[in-house]
């Protein structure tokens, strides 16, 4: 699933994430990984915004750039 929101509005979101949430995205990305295994993008977003009270922003930037993060892990 790609983002509706530029780049930039993807930072800007990240940076918000610890100060939005109380935790920061180490957090967040080990949340994931031990949550229950969804595997599409909008089935995680949608696991955390009702099971962490997230909003739809935070979870969506969560994810992608969890998803950016371990793409990159699997390419280096």
């Amino acid at each position: 699933m790609s983002l509706h929101h530029s780049e930039a509005t993807h930072q800007q979101l990240l940076d918000r994430v610890p100060k939005a949430t109380g935790r920061d995205l180490p957090e967040w990305f080990k949340a994931l990984e031990a949550g229950p295994g969804l595997l599409r993008f909008d089935e995680r977003v949608n696991w955390l915004r009702d099971a962490h009270g997230l909003s739809h922003g935070h979870a969506t930037a969560i994810v992608h750039e969890h998803d950016l993060r371990r793409g990159a892990r699997r390419h280096s």
